[in-house]
């Protein structure tokens, strides 16, 4: 199978997969939040942004590092799976330990108390799912990941339905967490022993020491950045209460949704990209430069888009409960277009053993976020919150830029240029496009803006030939 169409398989199942499983998602979040309101959801809310920020220690990066070490050898495949599985199991422990100490520090009420205790143990069950991911993700074998990510969605959309059915509270939809990550795990370790089998694994505490080293800038990369994504929440919770976290975890998760399309593009083209730097830099430049293409592509009409939108979406989704989430919504999806736009470059540093840039960046901006949420949550509550996310993110993505550029990997060709400039007017026209015609239905308006803005950017040749092409070998 050629490097195009394997990394075509891979993105389309896996994209298959996530859109299933976000959809999914998209629902039985509308769910979980019209039934628990904006104080119920907060509590919920909260678990899941508390337990996520410490989610990352029962990783520290080893998940990243043996998708890159084995996707170079596929004969570490037995000695990664055992002594790497083994250093999680340890870690899963510490930070289950960790998080019932502090949520138990902060005084919380015994409710929200118990439901971190079970988010907690579903995120150390995900995380022990991770090192199977991630050795299929080297094998370039993702349509079992994918399986496994559609039978933990369907298993979460069913058990939402059954506990709003039988009137439980947050704790039952905490329950549901910790119940479809343990079917998920049992499943992924089936197929591991099917594929694999467990023979010929040693374990090697010579081992451990050298990889979590080797991990760590990773792992450092991971605990910054999930702080960065829930800290927030926490200090809204902490300063403002429940409800205003509901409010802006309303329009703060209909955006986490959007990062499947980065996430699944980056589990497909990661192994690859290590490769790549080992046997071709010309050809890591290239699969670089049509990554932030399609990436820019895609992020800037999305902005523009659901800036002009946010109204509709959050009234039909959520109801009138939650109008104060429509300005959250229209400040905080240009973390999207930024975000998208940095993708690309993330993987880049990583694939090239540069990840403790990575880890400097990321570090440096979480302060600021920090230090952002702190001077502007007291004083203007939840649109503190998305200003500050917003801001974190153009200092992270311009820091990594910057250092692209100075390692010769940076954006300095000109019909890139070309390309964001096309992008851009593409997506202007088609904002006034939708603003003239805001009052039609909001389906059939979404439909029509994206095929005005295929269509412009077709004309003035935003999409070259070579592109066209490439989506047909997809296809």
């Amino acid at each position: 199978m050629t490097t195009i169409k394997r990394i075509a398989k891979n993105t389309v199942v896996l994209l298959v997969s996530q859109v299933i499983s976000y959809v999914m998602a998209f629902f039985y979040m509308i769910y979980i939040a019209r039934y628990l309101g904006p104080d119920g959801f907060g509590i919920l809310s909260f678990a899941l942004a508390f337990t996520g920020i410490f989610s990352i220690f029962a990783d520290m990066g080893l998940n990243t590092l043996t998708v890159r070490e084995i996707a170079r050898d596929k004969s570490l495949t037995a000695k990664y799976f055992i002594n790497v599985l083994s250093m999680k199991i340890i870690l899963s422990i510490l930070t289950l330990g960790i998080i019932a100490l502090i949520i138990n520090m902060l005084n919380y009420p015994q409710e929200t108390v118990y439901t971190v205790y079970l988010v907690a143990l579903s995120v150390i069950l995900t995380a022990l799912s991770g090192i199977f991911y991630s050795i299929f993700q080297a094998h370039e074998e993702m349509e079992y990941q994918s399986i496994g990510l559609v039978i933990n969605s369907i298993l979460m959309f069913a058990g939402v339905l059954l506990v709003i059915y039988n009137g439980l509270g947050v704790l039952g939809f905490a329950f549901i967490y910790v119940i479809s990550s343990a079917i998920s795990l049992l499943f992924i370790f089936i197929v591991y022993i099917w594929k694999f089998s467990l023979k010929k694994i040693e374990i090697s505490r010579n081992f451990w020491r050298p990889t979590l080293k080797e991990a760590l800038p990773f792992g450092l990369t991971g605990i910054s950045g999930m702080i960065y994504t829930y800290i927030d929440s926490v200090m809204l919770s902490l300063i403002q209460g429940n409800e205003v976290v509901g409010w802006y975890n309303a329009a703060y998760r209909l955006i986490l949704i959007l990062l499947f399309i980065p996430t699944v593009i980056n589990i497909s083209i990661f192994p690859r990209m290590s490769q790549y730097h080992i046997s071709s830099r010309d050809s890591l430049i290239s699969i670089n430069e049509k990554y932030f293409k399609f990436m820019i592509m895609i992020g800037l009409p999305l902005g523009i888009g659901v800036t002009l939108l946010s109204e509709q979406i959050i009234l039909l989704i959520f109801g009138n409960n939650y109008i104060n989430s429509i300005i959250v919504l229209q400040i905080i999806v240009w973390t999207i277009v930024i975000t998208f736009a940095g993708a690309t470059y993330v993987k880049l540093l990583e694939s090239i053993n540069k990840q403790l840039i990575i880890t400097k960046i990321s570090i440096i901006s979480l302060i600021a976020n920090i230090m952002l949420n702190l001077l502007l949550i007291p004083k203007l509550s939840y649109i503190g919150a998305s200003i500050s996310t917003v801001v974190t993110e153009i200092i992270l993505v311009g820091s990594i830029f910057v250092i692209s550029y100075k390692i010769g990997y940076g954006i300095n060709n000109k019909k890139t240029f070309e390309i964001i400039i096309k992008a851009l007017v593409s997506s202007i026209i088609m904002g006034f496009f939708i603003w003239y015609f805001k009052g039609l239905n909001l389906v059939i308006l979404v439909i029509l803006a994206v095929l005005i803005y295929f269509t412009i950017i077709y004309l003035i040749k935003g999409l070259e030939k070579e592109d066209i092409d490439l989506i047909k070998q997809i296809f």
